[in-house]
């Protein structure tokens, strides 16, 4: 059976776009992809990403077991901030990405909405298989929901709702609140959109204030809630990955260009001596991103081609970038076809489309590059 976030009515109401995604009936669009990319690249959008899963860590041991399971380095967290990881498998593959937070009390760990289950089952098989006993983990994804508002006037709209000082949050943050009457709100600042983002956490029975207020209070600012198509064309201009596209079970993050949080020099976690020996011998393909130099579209799965037809890849997400007004996608390639302004080819309809592989982000001189 499909779920349904508390917000549903309103995304009803509003004349959503309504599919299921990762087992809830989400707002895929509301008046038009673009207009909503363009909103929040821009003003300042809402979205509605209540499906996304939050597990808390509480014990003395949550430290060391979130190093056990994870890439990044937990033990440089210090309370308040967020740090990008991934939970790999034991066989050198991706689970998901995460963000890890470390709030006052505990940790917690939102993953991605399509993965819970298996996230969790997978959790606790590392945790009956380990020997840390002074550990609590809590699942609350079933009564937490969660609002985006993702722009360049997000500081602003955030602000009229609360006393906290969210204007001098700095990127992947948390505060604990009080937003309108509302106690214990986190707000993070760990957008998925380029643009600077506030995340806020809430109960259930609080989100549907909390959205009204919002619009309410935004409306001189234009703000308008945006689907998730709008959030896939934000986060592909961005160049950030989506699990079950970009990365999955059978990707390491040394394939993924995620050296960046896999901290080898922590000690032992899962899949740690197979990501040492990628980085130590190489590895056989890796993750590039590229623009289109024909007029084309790249989509999920078209094959890459080099010069002489030979196949060296496939893309794993594309689009048209509304930004750019150019075909833009990442894919896997030999690694010989990974450097900066190599040339690729999109097999699209039966014959190539010549492409060139470009660093991210695709889109420049967003809200959040502007604040790093």
């Amino acid at each position: 059976m499909t779920k349904k976030t508390a917000l549903h009515e309103i995304h009803v109401q509003l004349g959503a776009k309504m599919m299921p995604f990762a087992g809830y009936e989400m707002p895929i669009r509301y008046t038009g992809d673009k207009d909503e990319h363009f909103l929040v690249r821009k003003d300042v959008g809402l979205f509605d990403v209540s499906h996304m899963g939050e597990f808390i860590f509480k014990g003395n041991d949550a430290l060391p077991f979130l190093q056990s399971i994870t890439t990044n380095d937990v033990s440089k967290l210090v309370v308040g901030k967020a740090q990008y990881s991934s939970l790999p498998n034991l066989k050198g593959g991706l689970v998901d990405d995460i963000i890890v937070y470390h709030l006052d009390n505990a940790y917690m760990m939102v993953v991605n909405a399509a993965n819970i289950e298996k996230d969790w089952n997978w959790i606790q098989e590392r945790k009956k298989d380990s020997h840390f006993s002074d550990l609590e983990i809590i699942d609350i994804s079933e009564d937490t929901s969660l609002i985006a508002v993702s722009g360049p006037k997000s500081t602003e709209l955030v602000s009229r709702l609360t006393n906290a000082p969210v204007n001098q949050m700095k990127y992947y943050e948390v505060i604990r609140c009080k937003l309108l009457n509302f106690d214990n709100i986190l707000i993070a600042t760990t957008g998925y959109t380029g643009e600077w983002t506030f995340e806020i956490f809430c109960k259930n029975n609080e989100v549907v204030t909390i959205w009204n207020a919002l619009m309410e209070k935004g409306a001189d600012l234009g703000v308008k809630p945006a689907g998730l198509g709008a959030r896939d064309t934000l986060r592909l201009e961005m160049g950030y990955m989506l699990y079950g596209n970009d990365i999955n079970d059978e990707t390491s993050p040394i394939e993924a260009g995620l050296s960046w949080i896999t901290k080898l020099q922590k000690g032992k976690f899962s899949s740690s001596e197979i990501f040492q020996n990628q980085k130590d011998n190489g590895v056989t393909k890796k993750l590039v991103a590229f623009e289109m130099v024909e007029k084309a579209i790249p989509r999920h799965d078209y094959l890459i081609i080099d010069a002489q037809g030979n196949e060296i890849g496939k893309v794993t997400s594309g689009t048209i970038s509304p930004c750019l007004d150019k075909g833009i996608g990442m894919g896997y390639v030999k690694p010989e076809f990974s450097h900066l302004g190599s040339e690729i080819f999109i097999y699209i309809r039966n014959k190539p489309a010549k492409a060139l592989v470009v660093s991210t982000p695709f889109v420049k001189n967003t809200s959040v590059q502007q604040k790093k």
